[in-house]
């Protein structure tokens, strides 16, 4: 996998609120500046203004640019080559010529319409790339539907197949996942399930829309004190064998351990 990481926690924050930047980079793990949705087409060259006067820790933050295929495209990257950010997010991208005209940056793909997730594993295969994220509504917006979840909340199978396509492509070409946005704000309960489904599938950071919702996925993704002990006991049992053992009643093999090391790695980044 690639060493890019800056989560688990992924703040989107609308880069035409500057007063908005510091708070949202106290609150997260790292903050996205978003020159896309979140800002109104009248508002966008502000926001660039705004971006580039207002300047945040490099390091914890990405700027969601517009798609490729559009004028504003042009425009953040020029604006962006006035900052230090070096991290960007590609909205809807959907192939990989959407990358060549990126150079110097590290660009996360965010697959949120049909055409992207279905070219999933060749943006994934991008160099540039380092990491896949999915969006739910965009995409279900792109196939002529109306919701991605069905009234108990839980996603319908086209976004669950979605967020499963992207993943694994994200995987196989050994990148970063990152998990789509839980729109329902109070909901923190439902927040802190679909967070914990993403720790276990694999998605390596989950993105969020308001500031009280970084604490249910940082909680998802920090091991309990049980569990990390568990890890560090079962990895030094292992040490004592060449090959599948047993371990307080439960067989053990490779993949095993390599959930222990996930668990101690997860464990070791939120400290």
């Amino acid at each position: 996998m690639t060493d890019f990481a800056m989560g688990p926690a992924l703040l989107f924050c609308p880069a035409d609120r500057p007063e908005r930047y510091a708070k949202a980079a106290d609150r997260s793990d790292a903050v996205i500046l978003d020159l896309e949705d979140a800002v109104a087409p009248e508002n966008k060259a502000a926001a660039r203004e705004a971006l580039i006067a207002n300047p945040l820790d490099p390091a914890r933050t990405i700027v969601r640019v517009n798609p490729a295929q559009t004028h504003d495209f042009a425009q953040d990257l020029q604006a962006l080559h006035e900052t230090n950010y070096r991290t960007i997010m590609l909205a809807k991208a959907e192939g990989g010529e959407d990358l060549w005209a990126i150079s110097g940056f590290r660009v996360i793909a965010l697959c949120e319409t049909a055409r992207g997730v279905l070219k999933a594993s060749e943006l994934a295969g991008e160099p540039n790339v380092v990491a896949l994220m999915w969006g739910a509504e965009d995409l279900v917006a792109s196939l002529g539907g109306t919701a991605s979840r069905k009234d108990d909340g839980g996603y319908r199978d086209i976004a669950r197949h979605a967020r499963s396509t992207v993943l694994l492509a994200a995987a196989a070409a050994g990148k970063q996942a990152v998990d789509a946005v839980y729109v329902n704000i109070p909901d923190l309960d439902g927040l802190a399930d679909e967070a914990r489904d993403a720790v276990a599938s694999g998605f390596s950071m989950k993105a969020c829309i308001h500031p009280s919702q970084v604490e249910a996925i940082r909680a998802a993704y920090r091991p309990s004190a049980e569990e990390e002990q568990f890890a560090r006991d079962l990895l030094a049992e292992a040490q004592h064998h060449g090959g599948v053992f047993t371990f307080r009643g439960k067989m053990v093999d490779g993949p095993i351990l390599r959930h222990a090391e996930q668990t101690l790695r997860r464990a070791a980044h939120q400290r």
